[in-house]
């Protein structure tokens, strides 16, 4: 029986963070992995391998539409799909063995097999072959993860109808495309497939897109993806897909009720969401209290009920976001070592991969008036940012809201071109609790994007200079 100071089940970016934290303050580690790579479900068969088809898509699109217009003349681009698949698994490849040889150089131990809390101090691992270890621990940091949610009445094969591991991995670009869920997965993996060919409709149960997300941004962004070609059916439900044809027939009804259509495909990605992960993990019998969504319940210091058993991630409250995870390791790890770990909730940005990006910090304006707060808007688009025009990328704009009686930055909202870059100075500017008038007298370097955020942050006091 091996003994350790911390034992982590599962190794995403949650849990590996985790374990090189508390390896690093000095403990003796152990993570508990049940695939047969690291790096849970961002590494694998989510973030990671998305971005890669993201930038080649995007790529593939580019020199087929926008290279002339810049003097580059080239054949019209033909798709690869192999290599192009070759390309992403090469990435996901190169990120599992940097998380490897990361636990290698901070000596901690990688068991494989399917992890199992036994309670305060021990984790029963059972291996591939059958066969189970008790590992004895100190503390238990439970970061599992999330699955795939599904939808009622519909079974995903992989194949036909898939999640969005499965539109990953297509083995041909599909004619027709029905993605279910108008959420960040959806959108970008419809934008993937578009780009590539495929004709594509988004039905969204909801009167929009990207719930959660500022509404006058993801107006602007719909508007601007249907630009680009993807069809959206919005307040609609599927409620059912007849797979015994050649193509695939969707039921489609209004949300509220009313007659149902046809929508024929070849391909529908279910991407509703994702459920947090606790199967065979033995927390019912462990004692673990869950909350009523499956949700592992924690106290302010990532605690569960059951002394010496924690939890961080997606299987706890909270958005669903890799770097949320990591921070909640970092300060769950500092927490054991005795330190002050903490993680501000309030600025954790959240970013949508398509193009163009969509990124965001702190509240939307409907958070703010449901709240009434009073506050300030100032926006500026990028149609008037001197490197937008070269280089012709001007769609979008950058939103900030901040307090009306302090200035305080209280959201920050970005669409366009490397929004998801550029939204991290809001970031450090609202974790040291910053002024919109302190972001307008930073110098930024010219000509960039990023002035377009200074802008916005002149326009707060309605003296943006280039509008």
């Amino acid at each position: 029986m091996a003994t350790y100071d911390l034992v982590v089940i599962g190794t995403g970016p949650g849990g590996y963070v985790c374990a090189i934290r508390a390896a690093q303050l000095g403990m003796k580690v152990a993570v508990v992995e049940k695939n047969s790579t690291l790096g849970g479900t961002c590494l694998n068969v989510g973030c990671m391998p998305s971005k890669a088809l993201l930038y080649s898509s995007e790529l593939f699109e580019e020199a087929g539409h926008s290279f002339g217009k810049m003097g580059i003349k080239v054949s019209k681009p033909e798709l690869d799909l192999p290599a192009l698949m070759n390309f992403k698994q090469q990435g996901i490849d190169g990120n599992v063995k940097g998380v490897e040889f990361l636990m290698k150089k901070n000596k901690i131990d990688v068991v494989a097999g399917t992890g199992k809390v036994l309670g305060t101090g021990k984790v029963e691992v059972t291996g591939a072959d059958g066969k189970a270890q008790t590992l004895e621990t100190k503390n238990i940091v439970i970061a599992s993860g999330s699955a795939v949610a599904n939808l009622k009445g519909i079974e995903i094969d992989e194949k036909r109808i898939v999640s969005s591991t499965g539109a990953l991995s297509l083995e041909k670009v599909p004619e027709k495309l029905i993605v279910v869920g108008a959420g960040v997965i959806g959108l970008e993996l419809g934008s993937v497939w578009r780009r590539l060919g495929a004709q594509v409709t988004v039905v969204e149960f909801l009167d929009r897109i990207l719930p959660g997300m500022d509404g006058e941004v993801a107006k602007q962004f719909q508007r601007m993806l249907e630009k680009q070609g993807i069809t959206f059916k919005l307040g609609a439900k599927v409620t059912g897909i007849d797979s015994s044809g050649k193509t695939l027939k969707a039921q489609v009804e209004p949300a509220a009720g009313g007659a149902a259509e046809a929508l024929e495909a070849d391909i529908v990605l279910v991407a509703i969401g994702r459920t947090p992960y606790t199967a065979g993990l033995s927390l019912k019998e462990a004692g673990v209290e869950l909350d009523e969504r499956g949700r592992v319940k924690i106290d302010h210091h990532f605690a569960t009920n059951v002394k010496g058993v924690y939890a961080i991630g997606d299987v706890v409250a909270g958005p669903m976001l890799a770097h949320k995870a990591e921070d909640e390791g970092v300060a769950c790890a500092e927490i054991l070592a005795g330190q002050a770990g903490h993680v501000n909730y309030d600025v954790i940005p959240g970013v949508v991969y398509t193009t163009p990006e969509v990124a965001a910090v702190g509240k939307t304006e409907e958070e703010l008036k449901a709240a009434g707060v009073n506050y300030t808007v100032g926006k500026f688009p990028f149609t008037a940012n001197g490197r937008s025009k070269v280089n012709q990328t001007t769609d979008g704009f950058v939103k900030i809201l901040a307090d009306a009686k302090t200035d305080r930055v209280l959201g920050v909202h970005i669409i366009g071109r490397e929004a998801g870059e550029m939204i991290h100075e809001a970031c450090v500017l609202m974790e040291f609790g910053g002024s919109a008038e302190d972001l307008a007298r930073t110098c930024h370097a010219h000509p960039t994007r990023s002035e377009a955020v200074k802008e916005a942050a002149l326009a707060v006091g309605k003296r943006a200079i280039h509008m």
